[in-house]
C-alpha cells in the first residue's frame, strides 16, 4: 500500500519536474530570440537605449525610474528614459522581457500619426481586449474591430455629438452641483478628504445621467454597481505589469466573477426597466436636440441620454425581421458599451480635476487662478450661487471661456490621461526622420513594428523640447497666442485622447 503511493508520488513528481523543465526551456528560448532580435535591430542602426544581450533594457529602465515613487505609473517611464539619454530622440525600441512584451516607443506626432491616423493605422493591441474583458466580457466598442465596430460606432456617435453634449449641460450642472456642496461643506469642516475620490463619484453620476439617463447616486451613498465596477479594475491586468503577481494572482478569477455578478445584475435590471424585452413596439424618435421616448403613451416622456439616441439608430437600422425583438437584442449589445463609457469617463475625468485643482492652487499659478476668477465673473455675473441657473438656462456660455478651456487643454498636457497601444504588423514599417538637433544624420529609416508593442506615450510627447518651448511650465497662454507667437503649439502635437478612428 505505502509502496503503491511513494511510486504514483514518484511519478507525480517527475512530471511536474518535466512540466517545470519545458517551461524553463521554453522561457530560455524566448528570452534568446527576443534578445537576439534587440540586438540585430541595435547592429543595424535603429534608435535605442544600449542593450545589453542578457538584460535588455531592464537595468536602463530600473536606472530610468529609481528617481520615481515605487507605485508611479509606467506612463512617465519614456520621460525618465529621455532624461537619462537626451541624445536617444523621440522613437526608439525598448526591451523589457519578460516583464513586459517588446515596445516601439513613439514620442513624435509625425510619428503617431502614421499608426494612428493613416488609412493603414494600426490595431488596438490584445492587451486592451484582455484588460477590459472582466469588465465588458470582450464585446465592447475599443474591443471590436473592423465592420462590427463600424456599426456600432456610428449608432453611438450621435450621442456624443457636440451639439448634443450641450443639450445635456443642465443634467450635468445637477450631479456638478452635488460635488461642489461636497468640496464647500469640507471647506468649511477645514478637514482633509480625498479629492481624487470625491471627483470619481462625481463623475460616475455624472456619466450615469448623460450615458444611461440614471441615477447612480454615488456622491451620497454606495452603489453597488460603481463599487464593484472600480474594484474589478483593481483586479484588472493589461499583461505589461512589472510585478506578475498583478496577472497570475490566484483569487483573481473569483474576484472576476464576483463583481461582474454584481454588474450585470444592477445593469441588466436597469436596461430591461428601460426596454422591456417583450415590449416590441417601443418607437423612439429623434429630433436634433431631443430623443423622445414612447409605448402607449400619449404625452411620451423626452429623453437626451446617449443610450436612448444609440437605441433609435439601432432601431432604424435594423430590420425587424432581421431582429424579432430589438429591445432585447439591443439591451444585450447596450450593456458592454454602458460599462465601457464609465470605465473610460469616469477615471480620466476625474483626474483631469485633480490635476486642474492642484496646479492652480500652487502658490506660482496664483495669477493664473485670478484670471480665471475674473473670466468667469465676466461671464457669470458676481454671485456664483447665480451660475447654475444661468448655465442650464443658457448652455452655450460654455463657449465663452476661453482662459477656462486654456487652462483645462493645459492641464492635459502636462497630465494626459490615456495612452494609445497599437500592435505591430509583419510588414508594417514607421517612417522616421532623427531631428537635426539630436542626430546629424537626418535620412529617414524604417522602424519594422512586428512583434512590437507600438506605444503612444501622450506624457512623453506633450513634455518634450522638440516640441513644446517651456515644456514643463504651467502656462495657459500657449493656447490662446497667435501662430506665429513662439509658444503657440505644433500641429498634432497634442493629442491627449488620440487622433484617429480608433481614439
Amino acid at each position: 500500500m505505502f509502496g503503491s503511493f511513494f511510486f504514483d508520488l514518484l511519478l507525480s513528481f517527475r512530471f511536474l519536474s518535466l512540466v517545470f523543465a519545458a517551461y524553463i526551456v521554453r522561457f530560455l528560448f524566448k528570452l534568446y530570440r527576443i534578445r537576439s532580435h534587440f540586438q540585430k535591430l541595435q547592429r543595424d542602426g535603429l534608435p535605442m537605449p544600449p542593450h545589453h544581450p542578457l538584460f535588455g533594457h531592464l537595468l536602463v529602465t530600473n536606472t530610468a525610474l529609481s528617481n520615481l515613487p515605487r507605485d508611479a505609473h509606467a506612463h512617465y517611464l519614456p520621460s525618465q528614459i529621455r532624461l537619462k539619454y537626451p541624445s536617444l530622440g523621440p522613437v526608439y525600441y525598448l526591451d523589457m522581457w519578460p516583464f513586459a512584451p517588446p515596445f516601439l516607443v513613439a514620442t513624435s506626432p509625425t510619428v503617431i500619426s502614421q499608426f494612428t491616423q493613416s488609412e493603414s493605422h494600426l490595431p488596438n493591441h490584445p492587451g486592451i481586449r484582455k484588460y477590459l474583458l472582466p469588465i465588458t466580457g470582450g464585446e465592447d466598442l475599443a474591443s471590436m474591430e473592423g465592420e462590427e465596430w463600424k456599426r456600432w460606432r456610428k449608432i453611438y456617435n450621435p450621442g456624443f455629438s457636440a451639439g448634443h453634449i450641450q443639450t445635456l449641460v443642465p443634467t450635468i450642472v445637477e450631479e456638478v452641483g452635488i460635488f461642489v456642496d461636497s468640496l464647500k461643506e469640507h471647506a468649511r469642516k477645514g478637514d482633509m478628504f480625498s479629492l481624487d475620490e470625491a471627483a470619481i463619484n462625481a463623475t460616475m453620476d455624472v456619466i450615469g445621467r448623460v450615458a444611461l439617463d440614471h441615477k447612480f447616486n454615488t456622491q451620497r451613498s454606495p452603489n453597488p454597481m460603481t463599487t464593484a465596477l472600480r474594484s474589478q479594475i483593481r483586479w484588472c491586468s493589461f499583461g505589461a505589469e512589472p510585478n506578475p503577481f498583478d496577472y497570475m494572482n490566484p483569487f483573481k478569477p473569483l474576484v472576476h466573477w464576483y463583481n461582474t455578478r454584481i454588474m450585470n445584475k444592477y445593469m441588466t435590471k436597469v436596461l430591461k426597466e428601460r426596454y422591456p424585452p417583450s415590449s416590441a413596439s417601443t418607437k423612439f424618435t429623434t429630433t436634433p436636440s431631443t430623443t423622445t421616448t414612447s409605448t402607449t403613451s400619449p404625452n411620451p416622456n423626452k429623453s437626451k441620454a446617449v443610450i436612448d439616441l444609440a437605441h433609435t439608430e439601432f432601431q432604424s437600422s435594423t430590420p425587424p425581421t432581421t431582429t424579432p425583438n430589438t429591445n432585447s437584442t439591443f439591451s444585450t449589445t447596450a450593456l458592454p458599451q454602458m460599462k465601457l463609457f464609465i470605465l473610460g469617463g469616469h477615471d480620466t475625468t476625474a483626474t483631469t480635476i485633480t490635476y486642474l485643482f492642484h496646479l492652480l492652487s500652487l502658490p506660482h499659478n496664483s495669477h493664473h487662478l485670478l484670471t480665471l476668477q475674473t473670466e468667469h465673473t465676466s461671464i457669470f455675473g458676481p454671485d456664483p450661487s447665480s451660475a447654475p441657473s444661468l448655465l442650464k438656462a443658457h448652455p452655450e456660455k460654455l463657449n465663452q471661456l476661453p482662459y477656462t478651456l486654456a487652462i483645462i487643454k493645459e492641464t492635459l498636457r502636462l497630465f494626459p490621461v490615456v495612452t494609445a497601444p497599437r500592435e505591430g504588423k509583419k510588414g508594417h514599417y514607421l517612417s522616421y526622420t532623427p531631428p537635426s538637433s539630436i542626430d546629424e544624420n537626418t535620412e529617414t529609416i524604417k522602424l519594422p513594428t512586428e512583434h512590437t508593442l507600438v506605444w503612444s506615450n501622450h506624457h512623453a510627447l506633450h513634455r518634450h523640447p522638440l516640441y513644446w518651448p517651456r515644456p514643463t511650465e504651467f502656462l495657459p497662454e500657449r493656447w490662446l497666442v497667435g501662430p506665429d507667437h513662439e509658444l503657440h503649439p505644433l500641429k498634432d502635437a497634442w493629442r491627449p485622447f488620440e487622433f484617429g478612428p480608433r481614439a
